[in-house]
C-alpha cells in the first residue's frame, strides 16, 4: 500500500515509517512544527530518516498552538525528571506533555496529503506504553479516527500504526529487526544541542528503558545528555 507516514523522529514514528517501506512505497513524510521545544530537533531526526531511504520530506507548520499550550513541551516551565520507572500519576505527566487534540489534528492532515497524493494510508507510531497515559495512543483511538476517515475521505484513506499495541521495548526490538534507523532517532522534550537527548523526560526515559530491556542501552549512551 502506498502511504504518507507521520514521522516526529522520535522512536514509534521511525520503527512504523520502516515499517511502512518494508510493506509498500512511502509518498511523502510529514513533520510538525507547532512550537514545540524540540521541533528543530525533531525535524532534523525526521529529515535525516527520510532522507537515508530516499523519501520526500516536508514540515508543516502549526504556529497556532503557541496561542494555546503553555506548558514544559512547549518551552514553557521546567521538564519533570524521571527515572526509567516514570512512575508519576498520569495526571501529573499529561499536565506536562499534553498537546489539544494534537493526534487528531495531525492524522487528519495527514490524511489530505494521503488523499491528495494517491496514498491509501497514513501512518502513525502509536503504542500500549504511552496510552495508559495519553488516550490518543490507543488502539481505541485509531479505530475511532478510521471511522472518521470513512466519512471525510473519498478515497477511503486508512490510519495505520504497527506498533499500537506494543510497549516500548516492543517497538525497540521490532526496530532492530526491521532495520529502522535508531541510530537517528530524537525522542525527547528538550532541545538538546547537537542532537543529544536530555535522558530524563518522561520520554528519554522511557526510550531508555526500552533500549536497555533490548541491551543495546550502551550502544545508545552517547546520545543522552544526562
Amino acid at each position: 500500500m502506498k502511504t504518507v507516514a507521520l514521522l516526529s523522529g522520535g522512536l514509534d514514528s521511525v520503527v512504523n515509517f520502516k515499517c511502512a517501506l518494508d510493506r509498500g512505497e512511502v509518498l511523502r513524510a510529514l513533520t510538525f512544527d507547532y512550537g514545540q521545544a524540540a521541533a528543530a530537533n525533531e525535524i532534523r531526526a525526521a529529515s535525516e530518516a527520510a532522507g537515508r531511504f530516499g523519501v520526500v520530506h516536508s514540515v508543516v507548520p502549526l504556529p497556532w498552538y503557541r496561542d494555546l499550550v503553555a506548558n514544559p513541551v512547549m518551552g514553557q516551565g521546567e521538564v519533570g525528571r524521571h527515572d526509567e520507572r516514570v512512575s508519576e500519576e498520569p495526571a501529573q505527566l499529561l499536565k506536562e506533555a499534553w498537546i489539544p487534540n494534537r493526534n487528531c489534528v495531525l492524522l487528519a492532515i495527514g490524511a489530505a496529503f494521503a488523499e491528495g497524493l494517491g496514498a491509501g494510508g497514513v501512518v502513525v507510531g502509536l503504542n500500549r506504553e504511552e496510552a495508559g497515559v495519553f488516550p490518543d495512543n490507543s488502539e481505541d483511538f485509531l479505530q475511532r479516527v478510521n471511522a472518521v476517515f470513512g466519512l471525510s475521505t473519498l478515497s477511503g484513506v486508512e490510519a495505520v500504526c504497527y506498533t499500537a499495541a506494543m510497549s516500548k521495548a516492543d517497538i525497540v526490538r521490532l526496530g532492530i529487526e526491521v532495520g529502522a534507523p535508531l541510530d537517528l532517532i530524537y525522542s525527547c522534550y528538550k532541545s538538546g544541542a547537537d542532537q543529544r537527548m536530555c535522558g530524563r523526560c518522561q520520554s528519554c526515559a522511557r526510550l531508555k528503558a526500552a533500549l536497555r530491556a533490548n541491551g543495546v542501552l550502551g550502544r545508545h549512551a552517547g546520545r543522552f545528555a544526562g
